[in-house]
């Protein structure tokens, strides 16, 4: 079987190709499995962007409703106060 030295030669650089072979499947294996990883993450990033995106956005709704709400409360506080101070004025003049 084993004749000549360029027998071993060959047997040796088989073996080398296998392991080769070997640890650059398993490396590759392992990358896979780093980038499947990094796809789990930025999907998670995603979804967590979104939700406070969905957050942000119902926040800025709620705070023009209220802001509208708020306009309207304002004006109605200046003509109660208008009305006092019309009352006032009205009791001033009529013990004067």
């Amino acid at each position: 079987m084993i004749e000549t030295s360029k027998d071993i030669l060959y047997i040796v650089i088989s073996v080398s190709i296998v392991f080769l072979t070997f640890f650059t499947v398993w490396g590759m294996y392992y990358i896979v499995m780093m980038l499947r990883e990094t796809k789990e993450m930025i999907t998670d990033v995603r979804s967590r962007i979104e939700l406070v995106e969905k957050v942000l956005i119902a926040f800025k709704e709620r705070l023009e409703h209220t802001s509208s709400h708020m306009k309207l409360l304002v004006e109605t506080a200046i003509n109660v106060a208008e009305y006092f101070k019309d009352r006032k004025t009205e009791k001033k003049t009529k013990k004067k």
